[in-house]
C-alpha cells in the first residue's frame, strides 16, 4: 500500500501519462477536421453529452464505493487477523502447561511444544498470503504499462520465494509435505492445528475448557480466512466494471464534438470587438487577440482532455481497488501485517534469536 501522506499532482500524471497521450489524440482529431476541413457541421449539442456525462459520473461514483468497500473490509479481515494470532499466542503461553500432566516434562519440551503451535499459525498465515497474492484471470492491474512500471520499483515477497521455501521455515518435513500434496494449505494447517490442541487434551497439556476456547480461535481463523477468500475468489462483477469502461470512453469521445463548436462562438464573438478600430488596442495587440480569438477553437483541446482525464482517473482509481490482494501499490500489504504478527509472536514466546526483520517500505510502498 502507497503510505506517503499524499499523491502528488506529478505522481498521477505520471502513473496516467499513457492515458493523456489517448485524451490528446481523440481530443485533436475532430477539432482538426472542424478547423482545418472545415467541417463546420461537426459538432453536437452539449446537452445529451452533459446527460451521458451525469449518468456516467454516477456510475463511476458507484464503482468506487463498491471497490473501496471490497479494499476496506479486506484491511479489516486482516486487522482480524493480527488480534486473533496475538490472542492465540497468548492461550499458548498460558494455557500450554504441566499442570494436569501425570508425567514429568522439562522445561524445553513445553517450550517446543508452544514453539510447534506458534511456528505452525505463522506458517498458516504464509500459506494465506501465497494463496491470496495468486492471479486470477479479472486481475489485471499488472498488465497496465504504468502499473508495470511502478512495479519495478518494489518487490512482491511472495513473488520472490515459493510458498514451499516460505513453508519449511515454520513447518516440520513431514507436514510440509502433507500440506503441499494438498489443494488448500491454509485450511490443511489449522486442521492440523486441531488435531495438535486434541493429542495435547488427551496428554493433559490443556483442560476441557483451555481446549475450547483455542478450538474458538481456531474456527475464528477459519472464518478469517474464508472472508479472505471470498474476496479474492470473487470479483467485482464483469458487466459493471465492463460497462463502466465503455460509457467512460464514450463519453470521452463525445467531449470534443459538444465543446469545440462553443469555443468557437466565443471566438467568433470576440472577433468584431477586436477589429473595433476605436478600441484602445494597438495595432500589436490587435494582431495578437485577433489571432487568439479567431484559432479560440484550439482552446478546446486542452479542456477536453481535462475533463477526460478527471473521468477516466476516477474510473482507474475504483478499478485498481477491486482486487486488493493482488499485489498492487494500492493493495493491503498483507506481507507486511504478516511480519508484524511474526515478530509478535516470537518475542511473545521468548523466541527473539528467529523474529524476522521488519519488512521496510519501498519508494514509499508497504507490500
Amino acid at each position: 500500500m502507497y503510505t506517503k501522506r499524499n499523491y502528488s499532482l506529478n505522481d498521477l500524471l505520471r502513473w496516467t501519462r499513457h492515458d493523456i497521450y489517448k485524451f490528446v489524440l481523440v481530443s485533436a482529431i475532430p477539432i482538426l477536421l472542424y478547423v482545418l476541413l472545415n467541417w463546420k457541421w461537426l459538432h453536437l449539442p452539449w446537452l445529451p453529452i452533459a446527460l451521458v456525462g451525469t449518468a456516467v459520473a454516477f456510475i463511476i461514483g458507484f464503482k468506487n464505493n463498491a471497490s473501496y468497500d471490497r479494499l476496506w473490509e479486506a484491511r479489516k479481515i486482516w486487522g482480524g487477523i493480527v488480534n486473533t494470532s496475538r490472542s492465540w499466542t497468548l492461550m499458548v503461553n498460558d494455557f500450554v502447561t504441566t499442570e494436569y500432566i501425570k508425567k514429568t516434562v522439562s522445561d524445553d519440551d513445553l517450550w517446543q511444544i508452544k514453539k510447534t503451535l506458534v511456528y505452525r499459525h505463522i506458517a498458516w498465515m504464509t500459506a494465506l498470503r501465497h494463496q491470496l497474492r495468486q492471479p486470477r484471470p479479472w486481475e489485471f492491474q499488472m498488465t497496465q504499462k504504468s502499473n508495470q512500471e511502478y512495479s519495478q520499483k518494489f518487490s512482491v515477497p511472495e513473488k520472490k520465494i515459493s510458498m514451499e521455501d516460505d513453508l519449511a521455515k515454520h513447518l516440520k518435513e513431514e507436514e510440509l509435505k502433507f500440506v503441499l500434496d494438498k489443494s488448500n494449505q491454509a485450511t490443511q494447517i489449522l486442521s492440523l492445528q486441531s488435531k495438535h490442541l486434541k493429542e495435547l487434551k488427551a496428554f493433559g497439556c490443556i483442560d476441557d475448557f483451555r481446549h475450547m476456547q483455542m478450538e474458538k480461535l481456531l474456527v475464528e481463523l477459519f472464518d478469517l480466512q474464508g472472508k479472505s477468500e471470498r474476496i479474492k475468489n470473487f470479483p467485482y462483477p464483469r458487466q459493471f466494471a465492463t460497462l463502466n469502461r465503455f460509457f467512460v470512453w464514450i463519453f470521452i469521445l463525445l467531449i470534443p464534438f459538444g465543446i469545440m463548436n462553443e469555443f468557437d462562438k466565443i471566438g467568433q464573438s470576440l472577433l468584431p470587438i477586436l477589429t473595433d478600430e476605436s478600441s484602445a488596442y494597438t495595432s500589436f495587440g490587435h494582431s495578437v487577440f485577433k489571432f487568439i480569438a479567431k484559432h479560440f477553437v484550439w482552446l478546446s483541446l486542452p479542456f477536453s482532455v481535462v475533463v477526460s482525464w478527471v473521468f477516466h482517473t476516477m474510473e482507474r482509481i475504483g478499478e485498481s481497488s477491486e482486487n486488493p490482494f493482488e499485489g498492487s501499490v494500492n493493495d493491503v500489504p498483507i506481507s507486511t501485517i504478516a511480519n508484524g504478527i511474526e515478530i509478535d509472536m516470537k518475542e511473545m514466546i521468548g523466541d527473539d534469536a528467529n523474529k524476522p526483520e521488519k519488512l521496510k517500505s519501498e519508494y514509499d510502498v508497504q507490500m
